[in-house]
């Protein structure tokens, strides 16, 4: 029988941890921790194995929403960090991995059940062998390229939400402007983030001369209602949104489809056209065409970076 792997995705408020046989994630075992309940990953994971019964796991992997290099990483939001050395030790296992929580959703792609796959743009040209592209919206911002090579998949990391926010038109412009007065550099996950929809409002509220503020779950409600700023700041987000994907298509050519994923995607889909994304996404001058040929999907898949540590750790054991 296939041995048990120990699998994490750690976010700024809370981890999921579970069990994995194989390339399988043992649903089952998924438990949700509040990271406040702990005093650090360690902790944690040890807390999961002993409710668990301490099950034997000869391998551990975790996705962390931080930068990581060298095995080892630090989570952006939150004063954690775990290396691939001390999470084996951990676990119990012989082997252990890091990887940032959008590298994870990249070796999901493939594995997820279409059921959890809304297609929000099918594109012009899509190749399923071609390189795909993950975007993260939520918490923060990040993406992650993911390759097909001839020894396998290829999730390199990044910090994309940490890239100038670069505005398009009128309004683009004078919200990064309000913005750079009270931040100095305006990065990409300062807008396109649970508190960048909050900078959205702000902004909105200000140029209707109220200068209220709101809750991320507030601007939604109040939009529903017809609020003239709620709808502003969410056109604004949206917009923006579709900006920096075209921007991220163009650099990375993701034939196999782009993926959104993270609370704050699921929110804005349903805006999608009602606020313009497509038109924003395609607004590149002569190569707005070319941009048809992507694909978009919004995927509603909780557990999709569990089984991509799974499926990532399962491949590396082949290799």
């Amino acid at each position: 029988m296939t041995s048990l792997s120990l699998v994490a995705d750690v976010g700024g408020t809370n981890t999921r941890v579970a069990l994995a046989r194989g390339k399988d994630l043992l649903t089952d075992s998924i438990v949700k921790h509040r990271n406040a309940d702990h005093d650090g990953l360690p902790q944690l994971l040890s807390a999961y194995l002993e409710g668990q019964g301490n099950p034997v796991c000869k391998r551990a992997a975790v996705a962390i929403a931080g930068p990581v290099k060298d095995g080892a990483g630090r989570l952006t939001n939150l004063n954690w960090d775990i290396d691939k050395d001390r999470l084996a030790r951990v676990a119990g296992a012989d082997r252990g991995a890091v990887m940032n929580d959008l590298q994870a959703q990249g070796h999901a792609l493939g594995h997820i059940d279409p059921n959890n796959l809304v297609t929000l743009k099918q594109g012009a040209d899509e190749n399923p062998n071609a390189a795909m592209l993950v975007i993260g919206v939520g918490t923060g911002f990040n993406c992650a390229p993911v390759f097909q090579t001839a020894k396998g998949r290829f999730v390199p990391p990044s910090e994309a939400g940490h890239l100038t926010f670069a505005a398009r038109g009128a309004d683009q412009w004078d919200l990064s402007q309000f913005l750079e007065a009270r931040l100095g550099h305006v990065g990409v996950e300062d807008v396109l983030s649970g508190r960048g929809m909050e900078r959205c409002y702000a902004w909105a509220s200000d140029r209707a001369g109220d200068g209220k503020t709101a809750t991320t779950a507030e601007v939604f409600a109040q939009a529903d209602a017809g609020d003239p700023a709620a709808l502003r700041a969410i056109g604004a987000f949206v917009t923006a949104l579709g900006n920096v994907t075209g921007d991220l298509a163009l650099t990375l050519l993701p034939f196999g489809g782009i993926y959104l994923i993270g609370g704050m995607s699921r929110a804005v889909a349903p805006w999608f056209d009602r606020c313009g994304f497509d038109a924003a996404m395609t607004d590149k001058g002569r190569f707005g065409e070319f941009l048809n040929a992507f694909s978009v999907r919004l995927v509603e898949d909780d557990y999709a970076a569990l089984s991509g540590c799974a499926h990532f750790l399962a491949r590396t054991d082949n290799q």
